[in-house]
């Protein structure tokens, strides 16, 4: 990993993953590393922008911290896209009525990118950061163009409801694809902030930029995944808030882990975008199998569809699941079906390698994954997820 250091930012290139310094020893704000690195953008907020004379944005910085858990932005490796929520975060504003424009700005971008080759050529320089440590440091995730190939029209920016304090509002929802792009040319981004301007005809214009505005399809900067093996840490939820919303749902259903079943299969249901359906199995005779189900996969018009198998685990947050449970998940899968495990605590090490080493089809939904699935989901207080349990156990 890339490291630049306060001192060499003002003439840092922008790099896949490089992490820039903030200052030691001074102010947040005075040390602000994006701020020396692209002069001119400012210290607060989440959207850092810059327009030219007759009010076109011409650039436009996504910052992230990653401390705001209702808002949980999210870069997606696999896919190269990046979940990225606007700026109306509190009750009070109409949707784009917001101190920054933020809403209203992805609005006009994302009609531009839903136009033709034209309409693209309207679309800023749009750049994604992300605070990583406790320094302010950042870290460069890519640059991105607003929709995805996977997302249909209206599917990219979606008006999403929240309630704080018992006064609902929405807020923007918006999906980016980070570009296969693994350098810019930090004099060139400087320069189009600088200047106001974003010359499409400069030599450093990357070009999966230029084929998207000819042609609109998007080249993603994508990664296979590896054979990953998450620790107890990673499978856990890490702030108090997140710890407290896992211990509601465990607490509710520790005596009464047949009722989990039905919330352990809606959260694989919810965490995942292809259709699916299940049903709960008897619990007497399950055979390693809480529920069974299937996921729709394809075109509408030539769908297949895939069956798995499901097993819950109410345990208490930091008691494992151990090789037994999930060698009992895996007896039960059939051919050409997957097995999903969800557990409101963590799967241990030694079963976690046995299921990814030897090539398990089998999905692992832990504590801190389920608390990510409810916020992603707009469930982010103890009154909405309570109201949503309560639902679900009608339908039992």
């Amino acid at each position: 990993m890339s490291e630049y250091s306060f001192d060499e930012l003002s003439s840092a290139d922008l790099l896949i993953d490089a992490v820039y310094l903030a200052k030691r020893g001074t102010s947040p704000f005075s040390g602000e590393p994006l701020n020396k690195l692209i002069p001119g953008l400012g210290n607060r907020g989440g959207f850092y922008k810059k327009r030219d004379e007759h009010g076109k944005l011409v650039g436009m910085v996504l910052k992230s911290t990653g401390e705001e858990i209702d808002w949980p932005d999210e870069l997606d490796p696999y896919t190269g896209i990046f979940t990225y929520f606007g700026d109306n975060r509190k009750p009070g504003n109409a949707l784009t009525n917001t101190k920054k424009k933020g809403n209203a700005d992805l609005e006009t971008i994302f009609e531009f990118a839903h136009g033709d080759s034209d309409s693209r050529a309207n679309c800023p320089l749009i750049l994604i950061f992300q605070k990583v440590g406790p320094q302010g440091d950042y870290s460069f995730k890519g640059m991105a163009v607003p929709g995805s190939d996977y997302l249909f029209r209206g599917d990219d920016l979606v008006a999403i409801w929240r309630t704080s304090n018992g006064q609902r509002f929405q807020n923007y929802r918006a999906k980016f694809t980070v570009l296969d792009v693994n350098r810019l040319d930090g004099d060139w981004v400087r320069e189009v902030f600088r200047t106001r301007k974003l010359d499409l005809h400069d030599s450093r214009v990357p070009k999966p930029f230029i084929d998207w505005i000819k042609n609109g399809k998007y080249k993603a900067l994508t990664s296979l995944p590896v054979s990953v093996i998450r620790t107890k840490e990673q499978q856990l939820p890490q702030s108090e808030k997140d710890i407290d919303l896992l211990n509601l749902i465990y607490s509710r259903y520790e005596d009464n882990p047949f009722a989990f079943e039905r919330v352990a299969a809606e959260i694989w249901k919810m965490s995942n975008s292809q259709d699916s359906s299940y049903d709960l199995t008897r619990h007497y005779r399950d055979g390693g199998r809480d529920a069974i189900g299937s996921m729709q996969i394809g075109p509408k018009n030539d769908a297949i569809k895939l069956t798995f198998a499901l097993e819950a685990k109410c345990y208490r947050p930091g008691n494992s699941v151990g090789v037994k449970e999930t060698r009992r998940l895996r007896s039960g899968i059939k051919h050409r079906e997957f097995g999903v495990m969800v557990t409101t605590s963590y799967v241990d090490q030694t079963a976690y390698k046995e299921i990814r080493q030897d090539g398990h089809p089998v999905v692992i939904i832990s504590g801190a994954d389920i608390v990510t699935t409810l916020k992603v989901c707009g469930l982010t207080t103890h009154n909405e997820i309570v109201q949503w349990l309560n639902r679900l156990e009608t339908q039992i």
